[in-house]
C-alpha cells in the first residue's frame, strides 16, 4: 500500500474508531476496504456496518468492495472475538451482535457474561449511591424551605390564611420528609448488600485470571 492510500485508510480507521460510519469520497475511492473490515470486524460490528459505507460511497458513484471488506472483517472478528475481549465488553456495558464463528464464540460468551455480571453489580452499586445522593438532596432542599417557611408562620405580617396554607404545607413537606428517611436507609441497606456482592465476585473472577 502506498502512502497516500494508507494516510486514507488512517483517516478511515479514526472514523470508525468514532462511530462515525459517513464517508467522503476521496475516502471511498482511495480507502483499502480490506482495513476497513477488519477495523470493523475487529470492534465487533455486524455486516450492516457495510452496508452503511456502501450507502455513502454510492452518494459518490463509488461502489465499495465487499469481497475485500468481507476478507478484512473476518481477520478483525479474530483480534475481536477473544475471552479478553468478550470480558472487556461485558464489562463495560457493551452489547454482543452474535458475530464470532462457532469454533470461537463458546469462550468469549463465557467471558462476556462474567464481564456482563461485573457490570451489573458495578451498576447497582452506583444506582443505589446515586439515589442516595439525589434523596439527600431533596431532604436539605425540603429542611431549608420548611425552615423559611417556619419563620413565616411566626412574621406577625402573616394572615390567618397564610398560616393555615403554610401548615397544610408543612404538613405535607413533613411527610415527605419521612418517606425520604425511608427511603435512604432502605438504599443505604441496599447499598451494603451490593458492595458485598460485588467485592465478593471480583474476588472470584480475580481468582479465575480476570
Amino acid at each position: 500500500m502506498n502512502r497516500v492510500l494508507k494516510i486514507f485508510s488512517m483517516t478511515i480507521m479514526l472514523a470508525l474508531a468514532s462511530g462515525c460510519a459517513s464517508m467522503s469520497a476521496d475516502e471511498c475511492a482511495f480507502s483499502d476496504w480490506s482495513a476497513v473490515g477488519y477495523g470493523d470486524g475487529a470492534r465487533g460490528y455486524t455486516t450492516d456496518r457495510f452496508s452503511a459505507h456502501n450507502k455513502a460511497c454510492a452518494k459518490h458513484g463509488v461502489a465499495a468492495d465487499f469481497s475485500a471488506y468481507q476478507e478484512g472483517r473476518e481477520g478483525g472478528l479474530r483480534e475481536f472475538c477473544q475471552p479478553s475481549r468478550g470480558y472487556q465488553l461485558g464489562e463495560n456495558g457493551g452489547r454482543y451482535n452474535g458475530v464470532c464463528s462457532a469454533d470461537l464464540e463458546p469462550d468469549f460468551l463465557d467471558a462476556y457474561r462474567i464481564g456482563s455480571h461485573l457490570h451489573t453489580l458495578r451498576s447497582n452499586v452506583n444506582s443505589a449511591s446515586s439515589g442516595i445522593a439525589a434523596r439527600e438532596r431533596e431532604l436539605e432542599d425540603i429542611e431549608s424551605y420548611m425552615l423559611s417557611k417556619e419563620l413565616r408562620l411566626i412574621d406577625k405580617e402573616a394572615t390567618t390564611e397564610e398560616r393555615i396554607q403554610i401548615l397544610a404545607d408543612l404538613k405535607n413537606h413533613s411527610e415527605r420528609t419521612g418517606e425520604l428517611e425511608a427511603e435512604i436507609k432502605q438504599l443505604y441497606s441496599d447499598l451494603a448488600r451490593y458492595e458485598t456482592e460485588l467485592r465478593d465476585y471480583e474476588n472470584t473472577i480475580v481468582a479465575h485470571g480476570y
